[in-house]
């Protein structure tokens, strides 16, 4: 069984970059979405990702921007992949990635209503109008933009398409094993879950969050063994 994959979001001082590091994570999230408590300014992203080690993606991301601000970022912050978190279109998201050349992670929105179906269709266009799409973010429908905090309906996610997908909204340490034991994802994504107030994050939670992970990989692995 592939190990999952965990990005922490929201991570605004060095101090939280070496822990996140030192416990495991694979890519670190940086928000450059002015009106969330999370934003940090290109420069300061800058900073914080000379102190990340190698093979640790950094991970922008954007609400809306324009290709201008997306480039000015780059410009400063060398980020190795992009995460649109608006209401972006398939052209809109492909023109953005291709003006930085960078993969990008498309968000849906999932709300009570969403089939399975949408989510295929929603993965078919954004990857048939970019080689640089890279996967989808499947989070919880709010009124904002941005974490929303909030679980949705995993069951809605079709089994061809979870191991492609990184699943996100509402995950924290109590359920997180069960979320990747049940959808099997190719990635989880944190933020608010593992934080001590908002853009702060919270060591021991880092850490419980990504043993969390880790018992589930392993638990599949015994599984997937036994059954052979």
């Amino acid at each position: 069984m592939p190990r999952t994959r965990i990005k922490i979001c929201g991570l605004t001082r060095v101090e939280d970059i070496a822990a996140v590091v030192a416990a495991g994570a694979d890519a670190i999230g940086f928000v450059f979405y002015p009106k969330s408590p999370r934003y940090v300014t290109p420069e300061q992203a800058a900073s914080l990702i000379a102190v990340i080690p190698p093979y640790v993606s950094t991970v922008g991301l954007f609400v809306n921007a324009s290709v201008e601000e997306v480039q000015a970022t780059l410009a400063v912050a060398p980020l190795s992949l992009l995460q649109f978190h608006g209401d972006e279109t398939p052209e809109h998201s492909a023109a953005l990635a291709a003006a930085v050349n960078r993969p990008y992670t498309q968000v849906f929105r999932v709300k009570p209503d969403t089939s399975a179906e949408d989510l295929l269709e929603y993965e078919q266009r954004y990857r048939a109008a970019s080689p640089l799409f890279a996967s989808l973010l499947l989070d919880t429908y709010v009124d904002a933009y941005g974490g929303a905090g909030k679980v949705f309906d995993w069951s809605l996610i079709p089994k061809e398409l979870a191991p492609r997908v990184v699943l996100s909204g509402g995950l924290s340490v109590q359920n997180v094993t069960g979320a990747v034991s049940q959808v099997r994802p190719f990635a989880v994504d944190i933020s608010s879950g593992v934080e001590l107030s908002k853009g702060r994050k919270d060591e021991v939670k880092v850490q419980a969050f990504i043993a969390a992970v880790r018992s589930a990989d392993d638990a599949d692995i015994e599984l997937s063994e036994t059954d052979q």
